[in-house]
């Protein structure tokens, strides 16, 4: 049960999700937790256990991300934690200079955005605003099957994107397209 602001009805409700990739800003991953106040740190920790590889990451995320158990089990993961800094919590930010100094934290935060386009596509194209399921279940799939839709068209929206320029670039510099 979650409610949405000070005074009103608590309602079930449910916390879609999305993990996506900052180049390209692609959905990797989408969990679905039953709203309450831990949600969404909770679904950004299963999403980065489960991403594969030795490599070090890093993730981006609001304020709401800065707590001390978040980032200390960012870390415990192996993951740089780029959340926004909450200077007006008590105690302060859970973030500290030495992830703050470093010109991939400005850089995280300025694209942390992509995630706000992918949200705004599942919920105008794939008509996600009102979930049509009811169940943690079949309202998990349906954002999956919603999210792996979005993805597709994202993909093909910027590869024929990059065909555009590709071919602009080619017809500049004298090569000829045909």
């Amino acid at each position: 049960m979650a409610r949405k602001g000070k005074g009103k009805e608590a309602k079930l409700s449910y916390n879609g999700n999305l993990l996506v990739e900052n180049r390209h800003g692609l959905i990797v991953n989408g969990e679905v937790f039953e709203a309450n106040g831990t949600a969404e740190r909770d679904a950004a920790l299963v999403m980065l256990e489960q991403i594969p590889g030795t490599k070090q990451v890093t993730v981006g995320g609001d304020k709401g991300y800065d707590t001390a158990d978040f980032v200390a089990e960012c870390r415990n993961l192996k993951v740089t934690p780029h959340v926004a800094q909450n200077l007006e919590r008590p105690g302060g930010s859970a973030i500290d200079a030495r992830t703050t100094h470093h010109a991939g934290y400005a850089i995280s935060q300025r694209k942390r955005k992509r995630v706000e386009e992918c949200f705004g596509w599942l919920k105008t194209i794939a008509l996600l605003r009102k979930v049509r399921h009811r169940g943690i279940f079949k309202v998990g799939w349906s954002i999956l099957l919603q999210g792996i839709s979005v993805a597709e068209n994202q993909i093909d929206c910027r590869v024929r994107r990059l065909v555009v320029q590709w071919q602009t670039q080619l017809a500049l510099s004298g090569v000829c397209t045909r």
